[in-house]
Order: structure tokens, then sequence, then C-alpha cells
């Protein structure tokens, strides 16, 4: 798949998620194999006001690259600037929010509240595209609600104002994450434009990898939410795509390394305090759907430290082992 002069190795991506896809979850899902990682939303404001806690979520590693660097506002001439500044960071893909529902996002007119704006998106799109010698992305929903599916006008404006591919999140703002994606709206903006359209929504599998390809003939395809706690979603898919192969899970001993070593990079990247409690949703995630995995999520989330959690995790894996003998 290739968008604008970037070539990637395939069409399957790691969406860009808020509190989620930072440099040690990039790095925990890098060797799974994504052709495109996405930074966690980067506040155009924040950026330019040099705020370093926004600086914070541009930092990526060598191994990690190519990078996209997703950033979110309504401001044109803000958004150029800071967009341009993340080119400082190694950003191969400059992408643009317009799809987050957020009520904290929407109410200042950022994210998917640029849907309900067309000519101010049209702007902002432009003047990003003009500001950088990168390819310029956008990220959006089927529409603002239910009486509002305008998706297939949208992608057509950012293809006019320049952008070399679109990312289509086939629920609306009115939905969040609930029901279930729309993918006749993605398919409907496939039809509707040259540049390359990327499919988001309900892509849990191999199996609905390829019925999103498939149905909607979209040319690639973003994993979100199935990707938390589970970075092996992008051999299983790779594998359904080459020749139907269905990988099998992870054991318990795959879930325990992964798990250990990325509490391990949160703790060095961020320190043992924030490391710590950030981990404990990665950790809760890493073991759901295994027994006994609500009692263990109920005990990370009282630890404290570090040698805690890997102490309760190694414990818990331990004890389901040795009952497997």
């Amino acid at each position: 798949m290739k968008i604008g002069k970037v070539e990637l190795e395939s069409n399957i991506l790691l969406a860009p998620m808020a509190g989620v896809t930072d440099k040690a979850f990039r790095m925990i899902v890098k060797p799974f194999g994504p052709a495109l990682m996405y930074t966690e939303m980067v506040s155009g404001k924040g950026l330019f006001y040099k705020s370093k806690k926004t600086a914070d979520l541009l930092t990526a590693d060598e191994s990690e690259k190519p990078v996209a660097v997703q950033i979110f506002g309504h401001d044109a001439d803000i958004m150029a600037e800071i967009a341009n500044s993340a080119l400082e960071y190694g950003a191969a893909v400059i992408d643009i929010n317009m799809g987050c529902p957020a009520p904290k996002i929407v109410n200042n007119g950022d994210g998917c509240a640029l849907m309900k704006s067309p000519e101010t998106a049209a702007k902002v799109i432009s003047a990003v595209c003009r500001a950088v010698d990168v390819p310029v992305t956008v990220k959006f929903r089927a529409g603002w609600d239910d009486k509002r599916i305008n998706a297939v006008e949208f992608a057509k404006i950012a293809e006019q104002s320049g952008a070399s591919a679109v990312t289509v999140h086939g629920r609306t703002r009115e939905q969040f994450y609930s029901g279930t994606a729309d993918l006749d709206i993605i398919k409907a903006v496939k039809a509707a434009v040259k540049i390359p359209v990327i499919g988001n929504g309900d892509i849990i599998d191999g199996g609905s990898a390829a019925h999103m390809l498939e149905y909607t003939c979209c040319d690639g395809i973003m994993v979100g939410r199935a990707a938390e706690g589970n970075p092996w979603i992008f051999k299983e898919i790779s594998a359904y795509l080459k020749d139907g192969t269905v990988l099998p899970l992870p054991d318990l001993d795959e879930r325990r390394e992964v798990a250990l070593k990325h509490l391990g990079l949160l703790v060095e990247f961020k320190g043992e305090h924030r490391g710590v409690l950030e981990g404990r949703k990665h950790m809760a995630w890493y073991f759901k759907g295994v027994s006994g995995g609500a009692v263990l999520r109920t005990a990370l989330n009282k630890a404290q430290k570090y040698d805690e959690m890997c102490g309760l995790i190694n414990e818990f894996c331990d004890f389901k082992l040795n009952k497997l003998i």
C-alpha cells in the first residue's frame, strides 16, 4: 500500500488511540507487523504553546518507523505550524483527526465537530498540506448522526484539499463506539474518491479484516481497540489474508512475556508511579478472557509498585499453568 510517497509493507495499520498508542505500546506492537502506526492524537494548541506533555506524545523510537503523527484542532494557521513542527520528531505521515467523538474535543470545535463545518475542515486540510512535504491523511466518521451522514462529501473535500488518503470509521459521532460500523458508508467513500481509503471499525480478527477489504474494496484496514492487550492480532490478520490460516491464540506464557515487557517499557519511559498507573489497564487487557482474570485485574488496580505488579502477574500465571500440569 502507498500513501503519497510513503510505500508501506502491507495494508494493515494501527489506529491512533488517546491514552493507548504511546511509545511503549507502539514498540510492543511493531514486531507483530503493522505497516504504519499512529501516535496518540496531539493537540495543535498544546504543541503550538510548547507543552512538554504534548511534545512527549510525539517521541518515537527508531524501531517504530514509519510513524504517523495525528494532530487535532480547528485553527488552520496553528495546525499548519504544528504539523511542520511534528516533522522534527520524524513523522512520515501527518494525520488530521476529524472523527474523535469525545465531548471535550467536539465542544471545542475539534475532532468530529469539523464534519459539521466542512468549510473549516477544508481550510485546515489545505493549510496542513501546504505546510509539510510528507503525505497528509484525514480520519473521520460516517457523519455526526443518522440525519447527517456526509462521509462521501467529506472525503471529496479532503481529496480536493490535498489529502493523500482518508480513513473512515463506519460509525457516527452520536454512536461513539456502540452498535456496528456501517461498511456501506466506507464502500461509498471508496467509490467516490481516487485517493486510498482505509476502513476502520469492528476489525477484530482475520475474518472481519478480510470482510472489510472484500465488501468495501478499501485499500487498507486500521485496527483499533482490538489491539488493546492483543498485539498478536496483526499476525493473525496477516496470516488470514495471505491464505486463510487461522493462527492459535497466544498461550499464557506468551501473554505474560509480552505484558511484562510492556509494563517495563511504561516504567522506563514514564517513571514508576505513572508507569504503574497507566499499566493497570494494559495488564488487564492482556489477561482479559482468561479464567480468573477478573481477580487479577482487581489486584492489579491496587498495586502501587512495579515489582508488586510483576509479582501479581507471575503468581497468577504460575498458578494457572501449574493447574494445567
